[in-house]
């Protein structure tokens, strides 16, 4: 009988994706970082606990092409500073990205905000312009024009942080809203770039009721990069934080918070 590609895989089959997976080269790629000052009051508003603000009310997105041959990915993020238990790090309201494939690991494997959309990374000559959409709405976009190359910085350690929780099945769970209690992620990077560029330009929120970033308005802009850079990642389950003091921002994961109650469409049992 012919292979039943649903069935089973074998333990030598397993072992053989987890060791292509841990060998992986460097993978860079080309993005625009953007980075200000925003109302204190709106970045504490949407840091559920245990996060908390840092001395500096900032705001990061970071919009990139990521050369995977033959497999070219549009990443985004749109980020705040946040802290936890001494170490400061950046909690993202929103990551887009253009295929599935890099969606599913990090929702399912970190919890990371990951939803499917469009991401614009451009330079003709010294203009360069990046943008992230969804819903047919341009949320972010940020333009300018390269005003010069900065100075390589040395290998960092950067850390983002990531709720990760299951909504109950039958909508109440424990009492909680969850399966079970959700847990809160410090995936560390260790970012290397190879090449760093100013950019002299401005960034524009627009409004959109699926991604609200417009609420975390420019301020005070601190810095405008293109860069290319790689990072790898490892993510760490910190604590187990307290469901209904999460329970309030489980809408930030999604479009329409009511979708996590629709259960499967009828017939599809």
């Amino acid at each position: 009988m012919a292979r039943v590609r649903y069935g089973a895989r074998t333990g030598a089959e397993i072992a053989a994706a987890r060791t292509a997976g841990s060998r992986l080269p460097d993978i860079w790629s080309t993005g625009v970082v953007a980075v200000w000052e925003t109302d204190p009051d709106a970045v504490a508003a949407v840091l559920p606990p245990p996060l908390k603000p840092t001395g500096r009310p900032l705001v990061r997105v970071n919009i990139s092409k990521v050369d995977l041959p033959g497999y070219p990915l549009g990443a985004g993020s749109f980020a705040v500073a946040a802290a936890h238990d001494g170490v400061e790090g950046w909690y993202p309201l929103v990551m887009p990205m253009t295929h599935e494939r890099a969606l599913i690991g990090g929702r399912e494997v970190f919890g990371e905000p990951k939803k499917l959309g469009e991401v614009t990374v451009e330079r003709e000559g010294l203009v360069v312009r990046a943008a992230l959409a969804r819903h047919g709405i341009e949320f972010v976009e940020v333009r300018g024009a390269v005003s010069g190359p900065l100075p390589l910085p040395e290998p960092a350690r950067k850390t983002d942080f990531y709720f990760k929780f299951l909504p109950a099945v039958d909508g109440s769970g424990d009492g909680s809203g969850f399966d079970a209690g959700p847990v809160l992620v410090h995936c560390v990077r260790h970012e290397k770039v190879r090449k760093l560029e100013r950019i002299s330009g401005d960034v524009v929120l627009r409004e959109s009721m699926y991604d609200p970033v417009a609420d975390l308005p420019v301020r005070e802009l601190v810095g405008i990069t293109l860069g290319e850079k790689t990072t790898d990642q490892k993510g760490t389950v910190v604590e187990r934080v307290d469901a209904q003091a999460l329970l309030p921002y489980v809408h930030q994961r999604y479009d329409d918070p009511q979708q996590i109650l629709d259960g499967p469409p009828p017939g599809s049992a």
